[in-house]
């Protein structure tokens, strides 16, 4: 298992955030990680990223311990969010640059994946463009493909298709399904209950605790729902 994690909790003095959640996520696999805001999926995600220690429980992610070897961790994932993702005053090819060099990429590979990654998103003549400048779809876009440059084993996406029209979050997904393919896992936070549906699993989240974790077609049947957003309102109103 690529991800696996055993009664995995997070408290913060008597609040408990996370709450002994236990799973595991298969290498290639898409897996949605859903809740309301304050369930404890941003909490979860920072300790699988090795940003947050646990209170208690174990995890590891990609072969790392989040204990002990979160330095790890973090050169073998690629993470993408919606709020900050590109640095909006620099260009494209900055920003190809700088996150490069973080995940320790050598400059003779930054080239030949930066080439190909403008090739592919057809940004070639945009490459010394603000990213500022560019529409929202196109920036997200580029932001998940500088998240997998380094080609890790795991890419971590917290509500990556926020604010995007319909359309280009189609697009944005087709981007994950070949990134699945390739034998990147994804695991992915949304407040767009229709995209769970394009998930190979989704673990519910409620009050920091796992309520329902299987496919999207099980989850429906086990919740009598007819979509996952039915779901979604059953488990959320259990809420305390």
């Amino acid at each position: 298992m690529i991800i696996k994690t055993e009664k995995l909790t997070r408290q913060f003095g008597s609040f408990t955030a996370v709450d002994a959640i236990s799973f595991s996520v298969s290498e290639g696999e898409i897996f949605g990680f859903l809740g309301a805001n304050g369930a404890g999926k941003t909490t979860a995600m920072k300790m699988l990223c090795g940003l947050l220690l646990p209170t208690s429980g174990t995890a590891s992610v990609a072969g790392f311990d989040v204990y002990t070897q979160s330095e790890k961790i973090k050169l073998n994932i690629g993470y993408m969010s919606q709020k900050f993702s590109l640095f909006t005053d620099l260009t494209v090819w900055e920003n190809i640059e700088f996150y490069a060099g973080i995940y320790k990429m050598k400059p003779k590979r930054i080239k030949v994946h930066g080439a190909k990654l403008l090739q592919e998103l057809e940004l070639e003549q945009q490459k010394r463009r603000l990213i500022g400048t560019l529409p929202l779809g196109i920036r997200q876009k580029l932001a998940f493909s500088i998240a997998i440059i380094h080609e890790p084993r795991v890419v971590f996406l917290d509500e990556p298709t926020g604010g995007v029209d319909p359309i280009t979050r189609r697009r944005f997904w087709e981007m994950i399904y070949d990134a699945s393919a390739r034998g990147i896992t994804v695991f992915v936070t949304t407040h767009y209950m229709d995209e769970a549906e394009y998930c190979d699993r989704v673990s519910m989240m409620v009050d920091g605790s796992i309520m329902g974790l299987d496919s999207p077609a099980r989850l429906k049947a086990q919740f009598d729902s007819k979509t996952m957003y039915d779901v979604f309102l059953k488990l959320a109103r259990k809420a305390v």
